[in-house]
């Protein structure tokens, strides 16, 4: 079985938007349900079928969950001493060296990846490339506009 990493932030997320499923949004769509059956006929009926429609992609999201938790590796950065070598969790700040333009990105699982809060998944070509290394190495990144070269500046847990 296969784990995936997250941070305890990412998974308390998940958690957040389980309990809002199974408590607020599962019984609203079977109340909206309730409501089309009694429109009558059920074949011709587009608000009953939004509603099941509905209710397949809430189920289908509460199993995608259960089943990301159930095999999350939860991983607290902040109790692993920090050497200066770039790992999952970690905040690192990147110069790029083409342009002398600083960016900084937090490793994160798939699931909280999201580039306008610069928090990038583990598996991107830049985080693989990152992994490993050490405060003032320089890496070349293989991305779509070409290859990018970064000197890691610093590395905070």
């Amino acid at each position: 079985m296969n784990q995936y990493p997250m941070t305890i932030q990412g998974a308390e997320a998940l958690r957040v938007e389980l309990q809002h499923l199974k408590t607020v949004k599962r019984p609203e769509i079977v109340a909206s349900i309730a409501v089309a059956r009694e429109h009558g006929d059920l074949k011709e009926n587009a608000e009953y079928h939004a509603a099941r429609e509905e209710q397949g992609f809430c189920e289908g999201r509460i199993q995608d969950i259960e089943g990301k938790l159930g095999n999350a590796q939860i991983i607290d950065v902040s109790k692993i001493s920090n050497t200066g070598k770039v790992i999952f969790g970690v905040t690192v700040k990147l110069l790029n060296i083409d342009n002398d333009e600083e960016v900084t990105y937090q490793i994160v699982g798939d699931d909280e990846a999201d580039i306008k809060q610069n928090r990038i998944s583990v598996n991107s070509p830049i985080a693989r490339g990152l992994i490993g290394k050490t405060v003032d190495s320089e890496i070349e990144i293989k991305t779509p506009g070409g290859i990018v070269e970064y000197e890691i500046i610093s590395v905070d847990h």
